[in-house]
């Protein structure tokens, strides 16, 4: 059986806000489905929600068959959230426990 090699658009380059110059290529569909839900539930502006509660809130927007089960909705939050901070499309507060927020247009 001849096994054929990923499309190029299937994969993303993403960035993390904690490793500026690192880039990674990780798969399309989930980070796409990952960004939609994060974005989905954070709000507008400070002070925001807490990762916990985003991830929370998401799960239950996530397709099944791309996380089945929530099946490492985790890591892909974590992504997700660094790319997008990265990106400067949501922001941190600097308190603890951590909160995320979408930043104005």
């Amino acid at each position: 059986m001849v096994k054929s090699m990923p499309d190029a658009d299937d994969k993303i380059t993403i960035e993390s806000v904690t490793s500026p110059h690192h880039v990674q290529r990780v798969d399309r569909k989930k980070y796409t489905a990952m960004r939609h839900s994060l974005l989905g539930v954070l709000p507008a502006g400070a002070p925001g929600i807490t990762i916990a509660d985003a991830k929370a809130k998401l799960l239950q927007h996530l397709p099944e068959d791309l996380f089945p089960g929530g099946d490492k909705a985790g890591w892909w939050l974590k992504a997700v959230q660094l790319d997008l901070e990265a990106k400067r499309v949501i922001g941190r507060t600097a308190d603890k426990p951590l909160r995320l927020f979408k930043h104005a247009d």
